[in-house]
């Protein structure tokens, strides 16, 4: 999957000449939290976010530094602060240069650039232009939109994915275990080290497809010892 097939298309966007209270009308009136920047062209030049509209000689939220801090600053870093809290046009607010994906950037990937970059949403583009917007939101709707419809599987090709989820997790203890199956039934029987793998396997088995029911009966044994 990619993300041109999660991306929410038709999005908002505004010129870098576009008044900072007009953006902010457009978030409320359209319960976005951010807008890209585009130029003439489509190009994204940036992305002004809730975060960046916090910050305002409005409101009386400016930054404020102590004598001393303010000495250790540098005049290029007061001086960006107080565009970013006085400027009144999306290129005196926006956060630039902006992150972006292309149409074709993998969603395992669009993923991790959420997570790594510590944003909520990311411009899409194709060709260089903006064509649409991944947010944290979209992957939420994803998951919500998932078909989770049993699947019909036999005992046997039930244990042996299993098998292979259990052989393929380091935390997983590979021979304190016996996983049983019958009709669909999963039974784990044996010891762990620790409750949070207990719960781990029992996730493995309620999400192995054809899984009908889990039966948990691990014990916790507490040793000094790695998984086995």
């Amino acid at each position: 999957m990619k993300a041109k097939d999660i991306m929410t298309q038709h999005v908002a966007a505004v010129g870098p000449d576009t008044e900072v209270v007009t953006i902010a009308r457009l978030m409320v009136d359209l319960g976005i939290s951010a807008v890209p920047v585009v130029d003439e062209a489509g190009a994204v030049l940036g992305i002004v976010s809730e975060g960046d509209l916090m910050r305002r000689k409005e409101l009386g939220t400016g930054k404020r530094h102590s004598w001393w801090l303010s000495f250790l600053t540098s005049a290029e870093e007061l001086a960006e602060e107080y565009i970013r809290s006085h400027g009144t046009h999306a290129r005196d607010v926006m956060t630039s240069p902006a992150i972006t994906v292309t149409v074709d950037a993998a969603v395992t990937a669009v993923c991790d650039l959420l997570d790594e970059k510590h944003i909520k949403r990311v411009p899409v583009v194709e060709n260089g232009r903006l064509v649409g917007i991944v947010s944290r939101r979209d992957f939420v709707r994803l998951l919500a939109e998932r078909d989770t419809g049993e699947v019909e599987r036999d005992d046997s090709a039930i244990r042996n994915t299993l098998d292979q989820r259990v052989k393929a997790q380091p935390w997983a203890p590979k021979t304190s275990v016996n996983i049983q199956v019958e009709n669909g039934v999963v039974e784990l029987w044996g010891f762990v080290h620790a409750d949070v793998q207990r719960d781990a396997l029992r996730v493995m088995a309620e999400t192995t497809p054809g899984v009908r029911e889990v039966r948990n009966h691990l014990k916790v044994q507490v040793t000094a010892g790695l998984a086995v």
